[in-house]
């Protein structure tokens, strides 16, 4: 595939939109995940803190972000096509190639959490930040592919 040059944010394609969008929530989202249970923490140990209101209302946000954040850009910077291309789909393919094998390889450690029989926050939490991490490195390997190409 020959090299991709970044334009400028009025280049961007639908596609590498949203993937900016996908990232920007999930980072944010798990970054207040972590703020919360943290500020909640203080002096209970992380094990007894009722996490999973939490952990489900921030994995709903990232959602919900990600959605009403790729449809505030349209609406901002309408772009001129929503049709994927050759390009995209290349892109695509390779950025999911790479975040399924990260998926892959990270779940041995949930993996290895349950057959310990360690505490459900543990895994819980464990099997959290394999999705966060799958999820930003998808996202970053497709933005550098539509900057830099392949």
């Amino acid at each position: 595939m020959s090299k991709i040059l970044y334009i400028g944010a009025s280049g961007m394609s639908y596609e590498e939109r949203g993937q900016w969008v996908y990232l920007a929530a999930t980072t944010i989202a798990y970054a207040a995940y972590l703020v919360l249970m943290l500020g909640r923490a203080g002096t209970t140990p992380l094990t007894e803190i009722e996490y999973q209101p939490i952990l489900l209302w921030t994995i709903g946000a990232a959602v919900t972000g990600s959605i009403l954040g790729r449809i505030a850009i349209e609406i901002v910077r309408p772009s001129e096509s929503h049709r994927e291309d050759v390009r995209d789909r290349e892109i695509g393919r390779f950025g999911e190639y790479v975040s399924g094998m990260i998926l892959g390889i990270g779940m041995v450690g949930p993996f290895i959490l349950t057959l310990v029989e360690a505490d459900h926050f543990w895994i819980a939490n464990a099997i959290y930040l394999v999705f966060v991490v799958q999820a930003v490195v998808g996202a970053v390997i497709k933005l550098v592919a539509y900057r830099r190409g392949f």
